[in-house]
């Protein structure tokens, strides 16, 4: 059985007329009539009954459209499934986040695929740093990622998307809480709680704050993430600078406050310069549309 026959045989069952189907499926009647007669010797049971002036469905007939219109729908679907990807309209993209980036672009950008591109599937991997995400590019493991810069490694491509002010973490009932302005030189006496990565982006920006005021951070704690770093300035353990987009994990117990001199990080999209895939240029495509590189909202 081939699929032109249940095409043949869809059309006349629609139509009950062999005239008016080979004409919505462009072929001579005579061809039509006898590839039915093929399908029907090939079940070995008649489709239709045929008067002079009437064709219609035989029970056989009958239960033969409903599968024929299920299998023929599944191609078509089929069909257009391999023709988006094919176009980068389809598909799963593996994505990476590093840090906040999640809490402050995650939905963002989900936002943007979903509505641009409502075919991609996003999976999400985050917590990761940025040499972690350089090395999931060039070995394959993820398409798209989105870090602070600079990449660590050769052939990655980045489109900066936010740039923002780093702040300050501090218990509630910190004496620097209440302080109208603060600067970095501020911090010189406290005990400072970092991200435990060694290549950690941040920690490297907060050290160079902290040497440009004239002192080198005393590091008393260190957390693998933003959630666990803000529990332990909760717990009264010392204060942290992050990315003001940490202002999206209130916590009680933390108060955050700008710093004035603290400086910033960038967050930038990055991909493997040499990766042809359709699918990436199109998220490409919608995103450096829909994220240009803007301050962030406390900039403002």
């Amino acid at each position: 059985m081939e699929l032109r026959h249940l095409r043949y045989f869809t059309a006349v069952a629609e139509t009950c007329h062999f005239g008016r189907a080979a004409e919505r499926l462009h072929v001579a009647q005579p061809a039509l009539s006898h590839a039915i007669r093929q399908l029907e010797a090939e079940l070995g049971a008649p489709l239709f009954t045929r008067t002079t002036r009437q064709v219609r469905l035989t029970p056989a007939g009958e239960f033969l459209l409903g599968e024929a219109r299920r299998v023929l729908g599944a191609v078509d679907d089929s069909v257009r499934g391999v023709r988006r990807i094919a176009d980068g309209r389809g598909g799963l993209l593996r994505v990476g986040f590093t840090g906040t980036a999640a809490f402050s672009q995650l939905p963002r950008i989900a936002r943007v695929v979903r509505r641009e591109l409502p075919g991609v599937a996003l999976e999400i991997h985050p917590d990761l740093l940025t040499p972690a995400q350089c090395d999931g590019l060039r070995d394959g493991d993820l398409d798209l990622g989105v870090l602070r810069p600079p990449s660590r490694g050769d052939g990655i491509e980045l489109h900066t998307i936010e740039v923002e002010p780093l702040i300050l973490a501090v218990p509630a009932d910190h004496r620097l809480a209440v302080e109208p302005e603060l600067s970095v030189a501020d911090l010189r006496a406290e005990d400072f709680i970092v991200y435990a990565g060694k290549d950690s982006v941040v920690n490297d920006a907060v050290l160079r704050s902290c040497q440009a005021a004239g002192f080198s951070p005393h590091r008393e704690h260190e957390a693998a993430g933003t959630a666990v770093l803000l529990a332990l300035v909760a717990g009264g353990l010392g204060v942290a600078v992050l990315p003001a987009s940490a202002r999206a994990l209130p916590l009680a117990g933390v108060v955050f406050r700008d710093l004035a001199d603290a400086g910033s990080v960038e967050l930038a999209l990055a991909w493997r310069r040499d990766d042809d895939s359709a699918l990436l240029r199109s998220v490409l495509e919608v995103l450096e549309t829909a994220l240009p590189a803007e301050p962030h909202p406390s900039e403002v």
